[in-house]
């Protein structure tokens, strides 16, 4: 058995997470972040755990935004007998392409194609004899499609850790692959078991971990978490090895408002704010970090750093969980959402409209972002696709026959930070928004919470975004100016 956390000590270090867009430019990474200047001891005494190349966790499971189907998509619908074949050589020739870009010394080209051949391969018989097995009517496919996305999603993931590793090396520093994705290991883990037998004979004064953002493990990470299996990890191993500090390095820093919508000379990186202001973020889809990964931190009493990975001199916006120094609104974001409506006269002094609705939303997997209520009318903030509303809608109607449900295409946008105590803010961001012509259909603010929501017109949310920012941020001059 591997030894648990109590019996493992680790020096003094940091746990550092790099997303995949990032990773596609990790010769840049390896001059700025990963190496840069840093000589001896300086190089170690950090772990860093990395996602897949930009690309091919949509190449091996489906666009995360278009839907467009990967590997696993096709593999599960099969109409097409070579479908997922095809995309699988596909996946291998991204992964090439990648790390192509990225290393320079024709040795280590190649052992970082063989790696991909090794793995893309074993992957292909792996589905082969899944497919073959379920040919047989005892057998379901249905019931191995879980494991068959963790499988699927380890092998992006791997390939990027083996080729930093690579990396590393050729530029004399002792970096050390640490799989945790399970290939080939047929023991049954748990995650603080899988990271404690990756991490049992590391030395963390001397080498340099690079960890696989998936982890196989008996909980699951993708049937819990999905595609933010990754952060989960990342904040497990900080937890786990007793991190002075996790790190999220991104391409940007974390600014008051998206800095193509208000302009660079306009934003300020917010410096410093707490969890509960990430948490906020996450739920209007501007995440920090996966809210799961933020608690986890949280309960650890371990501070987030998110940074600049470009920026590697910019200490970045620490998140801890510190009061403010006054109180302000440190940023603006908004989200496009749909507002259902529910009606029903008789709903005044009568319980249990409200947990039938929750019950219908959860069943259909619909998130909701804010809701309002008053006496006879239940209003949901949601962030779901048009075919899982109508579906809500529809049985809402079967179960409420005498109500009146409906549906309106809504943004909303939330002014947010760690304290508004004694700003005004809704008087102020009522003004503004009248004045510059935006009518809010609602406002939104419970006392002691850290965000302020107003409603807005679809069409009108970059707008609301950009007055409230000026209204709020720009004149209060209270957060640092992004780094040029």
């Amino acid at each position: 058995m591997p030894p648990r956390a109590s019996e493992m000590t680790f020096p003094k270090h940091t746990v550092e997470k790099i997303g995949g867009t990032s990773m596609s430019r990790l010769d840049e990474l390896r001059d700025t972040l990963l190496i840069g200047d840093r000589k001896g001891a300086d190089l170690y005494h950090r772990i860093f755990v990395v996602s897949a190349f930009g690309g091919i966790t949509n190449l091996l499971l489906e666009h995360k935004k278009s839907g467009e189907p990967g590997v696993y998509e096709l593999f599960a619908d099969d109409d097409n007998a070579h479908g997922w074949h095809d995309a699988l050589t596909r996946v291998a020739e991204a992964m090439t392409k990648a790390h192509e870009r990225v290393l320079e010394h024709p040795g280590d080209i190649a052992q970082a194609g063989e790696f991909v051949r090794e793995r893309i391969e074993g992957a292909r018989s792996c589905l082969i004899d899944l497919q073959r097995l379920c040919s047989y009517g005892h057998f379901r496919l249905s019931d191995h499609m879980a494991v068959t996305r963790e499988l699927l999603s380890g092998l992006g993931e791997a390939h990027s850790a083996f080729v930093t590793v690579l990396l590393l090396q050729r530029a004399g520093v002792n970096g050390r692959f640490i799989d945790l994705s399970g290939w080939r290991d047929e023991s049954e883990l748990s995650l603080n078991e899988r990271i404690g037998a990756g991490f049992a004979e590391v030395d963390l004064s001397s080498e340099l971990p690079i960890v696989t953002g998936y982890a196989q493990c008996t909980e699951g990470l993708m049937r819990e978490y999905d595609r933010g299996y990754s952060e989960v990890t990342f904040s497990n191993i900080a937890a786990y090895t007793g991190a002075e500090e996790a790190i999220i390095h991104k391409e940007f820093h974390l600014s008051s408002a998206d800095p193509k919508l208000v302009g660079e000379e306009a934003v300020r990186k917010l410096g410093h704010t707490n969890y509960d202001v990430a948490d906020q973020l996450s739920n209007l889809g501007m995440e920090a970090i996966h809210p799961n990964a933020a608690k986890i931190l949280r309960k650890a009493g371990i501070p987030l750093r998110v940074t600049n990975a470009f920026d590697p001199r910019d200490p970045g916006t620490l998140i801890d969980e510190d009061a403010a120094e006054a109180p302000a609104v440190e940023i603006v974001t908004g989200l496009d959402v749909t507002a259902l409506e529910l009606f029903e006269q008789d709903m005044v002094g009568v319980k249990g409209y409200d947990a039938k609705v929750l019950e219908l939303l959860t069943r259909h997997k619909v998130r909701i972002v804010s809701k309002a209520t008053n006496a006879n009318t239940i209003t949901h903030y949601l962030d779901a696709s048009r075919k899982a509303l109508r579906r809500v809608e529809r049985d809402l109607s079967a179960q409420f026959p005498n109500a009146e449900v409906k549906l309106h295409r809504l943004a909303l946008v939330s002014a947010i930070g760690r304290s508004l105590e004694g700003l005004h803010s809704a008087e102020r961001g009522l003004r503004a928004l009248r004045e510059a012509g935006v009518a809010p259909k609602a406002v939104q603010h419970v006392p002691g919470s850290v965000d302020l929501q107003f409603l807005v017109a679809e069409d009108q949310r970059d707008q609301a975004i950009k007055v409230l920012h000026g209204a709020f941020v720009e004149g209060a001059g209270r957060a640092t100016k992004l780094a040029a």
